[in-house]
């Protein structure tokens, strides 16, 4: 079960609302989580609202619904454990015929960017967060009952309590409303993989 008041913020915007199961963020401009990679710069100043939990195996659902209506605004699911490792999934606005579904892995200081392209009509999305030890699967839905795998990927430094929670930014000179609902954490809804064996 959602209960809001485990979730603290880690930057806190100018203009937020929570209520029961429901979080509003007002975005301010020039916010944005990068680190590094191809565009050589750093931006740590998004805001963040998280929950910690040293559980090792949990999922975290949450439907996002957002009024985007310029370049790299976006908002979703992230693990934010500091500056240089975290996480985040996300729909990214680009311009009025598509933006970009996908995710970004930050690794000790450096991201990368794995993206699929959808339309711009698109203005709400269901994401569910999963943790297996220090794996993670970010998945998304647009009905919130038939999830698609985004991303696996791995993260060196969740060893024990890591934090998860939603996130919202506008990396230009722009600012729009997100609203995060249906908020859920539940058991581990990423299964055990039942291929191959791991080598001895």
């Amino acid at each position: 079960m959602f209960d809001e008041n485990l979730f603290q913020w880690t930057r806190e915007p100018e203009s937020f609302s929570i209520d029961h199961n429901r979080i509003e963020i007002v975005t301010k401009p020039h916010t944005d989580l990068w680190q590094r990679t191809y565009y050589h710069f750093r931006n740590d100043n998004a805001p963040v609202l998280q929950a910690r939990t040293a559980e090792k195996f949990f999922s975290f659902v949450v439907k996002t619904t957002f009024e985007s209506k310029h370049r790299f605004d976006q908002c979703g699911v992230v693990v934010y454990l500091d500056s240089e490792n975290w996480l985040k999934g996300s729909i990214e606005y680009e311009n009025e015929t598509f933006q970009h579904l996908g995710s970004v892995v930050t690794n000790h200081g450096y991201s990368d960017w794995a993206t699929t392209v959808i339309d711009a009509s698109v203005q709400s999305m269901w994401y569910r967060l999963s943790r297996r030890e220090d794996d993670f699967c970010i998945e998304c839905s647009e009905d919130g009952i038939h999830f698609s795998q985004m991303r696996v990927c791995h993260m060196w430094d969740a060893v024990d309590e890591i934090s998860f929670g939603v996130y919202a930014c506008s990396p230009e000179d722009s600012s729009f409303q997100a609203t995060f609902t249906d908020m859920d954490i539940t058991e581990c809804k990423w299964l055990a993989h039942d291929g191959q064996q791991p080598d001895e």
